[in-house]
């Protein structure tokens, strides 16, 4: 007879030593999730961090710790390098050989502690011809082939928000990448430098895109494949009220369930495995969602495998009956935010808290930092 596991600590991760730099964007979404999951995250900040920034990243900044150091200062470099000696990931975002120049590179730190794996975010990479350059999602995306897959036909590409690059292809592949090298430097003793690259990711995301290029099964026009809305099974449809169904019933059984709740009879229907036929079976599904509101079709296809969802916006979303049954979203203070992910039977991760300042030699709750240089008043803001 089983029983159920007992949980044993607040996430998968504890005891795990992150130092993070604190960058925009795909490092600290990356650090957001090993902080999630558990490990003790101190992110070390620029004095002059201004109040737009901070908004901005409040909640990627959760569950740390946070410091405030002058790296451009040789007391600010030697506290870093201190809590480097005791760590076992730094994470760093600057442009190629910024922190080198700073004094914190991987020879410095590997110097110090050479288990430590040093994860590096950009989104060009640490060589190439635009390693030195400025850059964006868009930019990455767009380089990468992803950007020119995105949209409608006839219509420019869609920017897929910043989730596609620095959060998917980015943050994720960090957090992946850190967590491989801790692995290989807990066996092996020996740590080494982790190159994580928005466009490398990104092109890592186009795997299956690929395989279906490789096979003759998507074209390069935007907006005429299976999964780019060049299927009208796999779209999304206005209602009467101005919202949106999204459809992605595929399947045949799952199309024919679509075709049910729509009240069409099947032998009447446009023969979807056309080509030909797309736009008269796609005019046929959006007459039929337009003349009634959002909900109407809510209702109609709740508990049914025909693959129809209300399309929510991010605030409707955090009080939608399965996410909310799930605790998908957490409110915190005032703040709605995502729960931890994903979750862990014997170690669940512990509900976000917001960033906690200390200071070196203070009392700080991780048995690591352990700081004690003096203050020469030239790098370390208390």
């Amino acid at each position: 007879m089983s029983t159920a596991p007992t949980a044993v600590s607040s996430g998968p991760l504890t005891g795990l030593r992150v130092l993070e730099v604190a960058g925009i964007g795909p490092a600290p979404y990356g650090c957001m999730l090993l902080a999630d999951l558990g490990a003790d995250v101190v992110l070390v900040q620029r004095p002059d961090t201004d109040a737009v920034t901070e908004a901005a990243h409040a909640v990627l900044f959760r569950n740390r710790h946070r410091l405030v150091l002058d790296l451009k200062r040789p007391a600010g470099v030697a506290v870093l390098l201190d809590l480097a000696a005791d760590a076992d990931v730094l994470v760093e975002g600057f442009r190629p050989g910024v922190a080198e120049r700073l004094g914190f590179g991987p020879v410095q730190c590997h110097a110090r502690n050479p288990g430590l794996v040093y994860a590096r975010m950009t989104g060009w990479g640490q060589e190439g011809p635009l390693a030195s350059t400025a850059g964006h999602d868009i930019n990455y995306l767009a380089l990468s082939g992803a950007l020119g897959a995105i949209g409608p036909a006839g219509a420019p590409p869609v920017p897929p928000l910043n989730l596609l690059g620095d959060f998917g292809a980015g943050g994720l592949m960090l957090a992946v990448g850190v967590l491989a090298a801790v692995l290989d430097a807990r066996s092996s003793g020996m740590g080494q430098v982790v190159d994580a690259a928005i466009v490398d990711g990104t092109v890592s995301l186009l795997a299956m895109l690929s395989g279906m290029q490789a096979s003759g099964l998507w074209n390069e026009e935007r907006g005429t494949n299976l999964l780019d809305g060049g299927a009208p099974e796999y779209g999304v449809y206005e209602c009467a009220d101005g919202g949106y169904v999204a459809v992605g019933a595929l399947e045949p059984q799952f199309f024919a369930l679509l075709l049910d709740g729509l009240g069409l009879v099947h032998a009447d229907v446009p023969d979807r495995r056309d080509p030909s036929c797309r736009e008269g079976l796609r005019g046929l599904l959006a007459a039929r969602f337009a003349s009634r509101p959002r909900n109407h079709w809510v209702e109609v296809f709740a508990g049914t495998d025909a693959c129809v969802t209300a399309v929510l916006s991010p605030r409707e979303a955090a009080y939608d009956a399965h996410l909310t049954a799930r605790g998908t979203w957490l409110t915190e203070g005032s703040v709605v935010q995502p729960a931890p992910a994903p979750r862990f039977s014997r170690t669940p991760s512990a509900r976000p808290t917001a960033a906690r300042t200390v200071t070196p030699g203070g009392d700080a709750p991780l048995t690591w930092y352990t700081v004690t240089r003096p203050d020469d008043g030239k790098g370390v803001d208390r």
